[in-house]
Parts: structure tokens; sequence; C-alpha cells
């Protein structure tokens, strides 16, 4: 099976052209072996009202060796004119010939701008699966180029004898990026700890594009935005750009399972960590070691790490610092001196997941971007949110994919939470969901919570984490089905599926919006949320 960049296509609600491309996407994904790649911009249309990945060509297919074949679809009835085929546009006439040889040329120009002396080869298909060409001759396009309705079951056939999947070349991956920056997409990185497969959003025109185009001098870039707004896809762009510069870049955030996973997935040749992280490199590379067995042991260990001049070793090009919302004000100017003079600087925040009640970082004279559209939330999520957040809190919700509401099971004890835990899982299961896209997160502290001291609910095994890291520095979980985590540790993160449970309060303050609006942004396709009569009916209320 091929596979398709970007993933997450089979869940669209579409209808007309859109469907039809769909369609023949499917048809591309089952019918291509592996080796080959399909990209398709279509599955975004809905972000922003047009589904070429470049001009005219809908997709893309790449073989092993970093080979391309462009495609494009003309779905109903063409026009066979004497200067070959032509598409109606509310009354007027184009040429499909001209418009696939104008759009092809365009690629072909900016491929060999971006690699520049490599062989690729460029192929070109029209696709018109409900139109028979009677005359292949004067199409305008040789017509071993057309799979037309006769020929359409032969589709994936004919792809595969005109570009053979190949033999792998290091061309591939130049060819996937170049690709990948033109229908601009960046790897999730709030995907799911462990999860294996990449996760790709697309955020219209969004912060890991447009962000990076502005000039300032000197670059000091502050991101407040919400959850789901690109964040931390553009952390992970501006980290890759400063890789392929030959410069270093470095990357803070508090959350050390966020900091896990991006080193997991950043290029190599940077530094990753969090701050305390940072604090406690800092110290061992001067030949002191810290004793994390004294009290208030990270207090100790920020103002050990503060008495210290940094080192050529620690100083970076760019420095991104993740979760700001999270940084005490004392620790602004520990993670800054960390940049070159000439450096890039980057601050991401969003004062709706300060969990930790830390006042905001000051920042005089940096350019401030407020980003408040959330593209990876579902539209139900977001809706829920935006009746509880105050009043001058503003989220879009602009998700592109359909998902379902929001559930809510309410609970009165101990025993009746453990059961409205285990049909929560159940219930996501029955949605289609695997065992690994799924994650039970506790409002409640890993001290204090009824449901993590549990390995298994019913049917269903907790992978937790252990507290210990493998040789690679990589964290170790126990063995389970379903990931179960805290809201505080599994900030920055996301599942296609949560069950939110031990959600308890007396009222809705400032905290407990905080706390159920984190858990909440964690879901990329489902939510279930396990609630407490009374934290049910106040929340009822606000509904």
């Amino acid at each position: 099976m091929a596979r398709v960049v970007p993933d997450g296509w089979e869940t669209m609600e579409a209808d007309g052209p859109l469907q039809r491309e769909l369609d023949t996407l499917a048809v591309l994904a089952k019918g291509l072996p592996d080796g080959y790649t399909v990209y398709h911009a279509v599955h975004w249309t809905n972000v922003e009202r047009a589904h070429a990945i470049y001009g005219e060509i809908d997709f893309v297919v790449m073989n092993r060796a970093g080979h391309l074949m462009l495609i494009e679809q003309k779905s109903g009835y063409l026009v066979e004119t004497d200067e070959g085929l032509a598409k109606n546009y509310g009354g007027r006439l184009k040429s499909v010939p001209v418009q696939m040889g104008r759009t092809a040329d365009g690629l072909r120009g900016k491929l060999g701008r971006a690699l520049p002396a490599q062989p690729i080869r460029l192929e070109h298909l029209l696709y018109c699966p409900d139109h028979v060409v009677r005359s292949p001759a004067t199409a305008g396009l040789s017509p071993e180029r057309i799979i037309d309705a006769q020929r359409r079951d032969a589709l994936c056939q004919w792809i595969q004898q005109v570009l053979p999947v190949g033999e792998d070349d290091a061309l591939a991956a130049r060819v996937d990026r170049f690709l990948c920056d033109i229908i601009q997409l960046e790897t999730d990185v709030s995907a799911l700890v462990g999860q294996a497969r990449a996760m790709v959003t697309r955020v219209s025109g969004g912060l890991a594009h447009w962000a990076r185009q502005l000039d300032l001098e000197p670059f000091r870039l502050r991101v407040t935005g919400t959850a789901g707004s690109g964040k931390t896809q553009l952390a992970l762009a501006e980290y890759r750009a400063a890789i392929e510069a030959g410069k270093r870049p470095l990357y803070v955030c508090f959350n050390r399972p966020l900091a896990d996973h991006f080193a997991r997935i950043a290029p190599a040749g940077g530094h990753v960590g969090t701050f305390h992280m940072l604090c406690d490199q800092l110290l061992r590379a001067a030949g002191i070691t810290p004793d994390f067995q004294q009290p208030d042991a990270f207090g100790r260990l920020v103002a050990a790490a503060a008495e210290r001049e940094v080192t050529p070793a620690f100083l970076f090009d760019s420095v991104i610092v993740d979760e700001g919302q999270d940084f005490a004000p004392a620790w602004r100017d520990l993670v800054l001196r960390h940049a070159r003079p000439d450096g890039r600087v980057l601050w991401l925040e969003d004062p709706l997941q300060n969990l930790y009640g830390q006042p905001p970082v000051e920042l005089p004279g940096w350019v401030r971007l407020r980003a408040e559209s959330n593209f990876r939330s579902p539209r139900p999520v977001v809706k829920l949110l935006q009746a509880i957040v105050p009043p001058e809190v503003k989220i879009e919700a602009a998700a592109p994919l359909a998902a379902a509401e929001v559930e809510f099971l309410v609970y009165r004890d101990d025993a009746t939470l453990r059961e409205c835990v285990k049909d929560g899982i159940r219930q996501c299961y029955a949605a289609g969901f695997r065992k690994g896209d799924v994650a039970l997160l506790s409002y409640r502290g890993r001290e204090s919570s009824r449901l993590l001291g549990f390995n298994q609910l019913g049917p269903h095994t907790l992978r937790t984490f252990t507290g210990e890291y493998d040789v690679h520095g990589r964290p170790v979980y126990s063995d389970g089905d379903v990931l179960a985590e805290t809201v505080h540790r599994f900030k920055g993160q996301s599942a296609p599926a949560v069950v939110l449970a031990e959600v308890d309060f007396e009222t809705l303050d400032d905290q407990a919006v905080r706390r159920l609006f984190v858990g909440a942004t964690r879901a990329t396709m489902k939510l279930v949320l396990v609630l407490s009569e009374r934290a049910a009916g106040i929340l009822v209320e606000r509904l």
C-alpha cells in the first residue's frame, strides 16, 4: 500500500469534485505498492479553499528513487476542440494541455532551483475518470498519457509501468522535503508519545510557514497562540532550518515528555531538553554534579547554574523556548543568554495552558504574534471550550477534519468512575480507533488519582511511565494497550482519541478552566469526558 501525504484523508466528509478526488486517492493508496508516496493537498480544501498541490496539479506520485509523476484529474465531462481537450469553467473553455504544461514547467523550475543539478525524472498524466476521449490523437497530449473512463481501472498499473518503483535513493528524502514545503506540511510534534507513525498537520498559511517570513533585526519573536495553532510545528520548522543552514539550534521546554518526543523527531545537530536539563548539563560541563537528594533540589540547580558563565559550547544560533507560559520570570535571562548576539530567538506560549500559576514573562521590545485558530482539536471540543474560557480569550475552531460530538459520562463514586472509564475506552474502540490511538488522561495528579494506580481496568491494560529511562534517554513505559497519563505530563502532546477522566471541581474557576482546556485539547478526533455529578452539573449550565 502506498504512503499518502498528508494522512487523515480517510475521515474527510466531502461531496462533488472533492469526493471524486478522495475516491482517486483511495485507489492510488490501495493500488500502488510500498515504495510509492502519493502527495495530495485536497484533504485541506476547507482551510484555504484551494485543493491543488501546485497550480493545477492534483496528485504527485514519487517512487523510491525520488522521480515523480504529476497527475491532473479532470472530473466530469470535457470538451474536445480543434486545439485539444478543454474544460468548461462557468462558460469559459480552458485548455487542459496548456494548464498541465504551465504548471508542470512551474514545478520543474522550482525543483531545479531547490535541488540544482539533480537528475529528477518528471512524468505527467491526465486522468479523466468520467470522460471517454473520442479523438486521442487530437487531444493535445500523447494518447498514452491519458487515462480516460475506459481505462480507469488500469490507472495504478499504468503508473507502475511508466514510473517503476525503482531502487532507494537519498534523493527521495530531499524531494519529499521539497514537496512537503510546497503543501506546507510539518510533522505534528504533539502526536502521542511512543506512537511510531508520524501525524501531519497543515496549518493554513500557518505559523510553520509565515511566522518565519518575518524580517526582524534582531530576530526576537513572541508567539502567543492557542492549543493546536501550530506553535510546536513552528519550533520544529525553525529547528530544522537551522540544521540545514549548518547552524546549531537549542530547543527548550518545561515538560520532560515533550522534550523527549521532540528529541526523537528532530534532526541531529542541535540541543533539545527541558530548562532544568539545560541547567544540569551546564553544571556538569563545568565539573559540578547536582545533588537531587537535597531539599529544593531544582531551585538549587537553577541558582547554581545562574552563577556559571555560558561557555561557547552552550551558545546557539537559534534559541526556541516552547511552553513559555510555564517558565518562571527569573528563568528568562538564564535561557536567553544561550543565544548568540546575532542569533534568532522564538518564545512560544499559551496563557490558557499555564497550569503552574507562573506570572507572564516580560519581553520588552519583542514582536508579538497572536494565533487564535485551533487547527488540531475537533470543532465540537473547541465549541465546548469557547463556552467556558474568559470572554477576552478568542479561540477559532479551524480543524479541517470532521469529528463526533464530545461524549459525557457521569460518575458518582469510585466504582462508577471505573465503569465510566471502561465504557469511554470501549466507545473509542467502537468508533474504529486502535489501541495505540487512545489515551486515558487523569484530571488529577498522579499521587491523588484513583485510576493511575491500576495496571488494568476491565479488559483494558494500561501503559504508564515507569519513571525510568533507557540507555538512549528514552522514557520507559510499562506494557499495556492504553496510555495512561496525567494532564500535566501529557501537555504538549496529543492522541486521536482521549478519555479525560476524574474531572471534578466545586467551581469552574480559573485553575479548573485551564486544566480542562489542556486536557480537552489533547484530542485530535474524539473526546470522552468522565465527570463527577457536581462537575457535570456546573459544566452543563455553561453550555
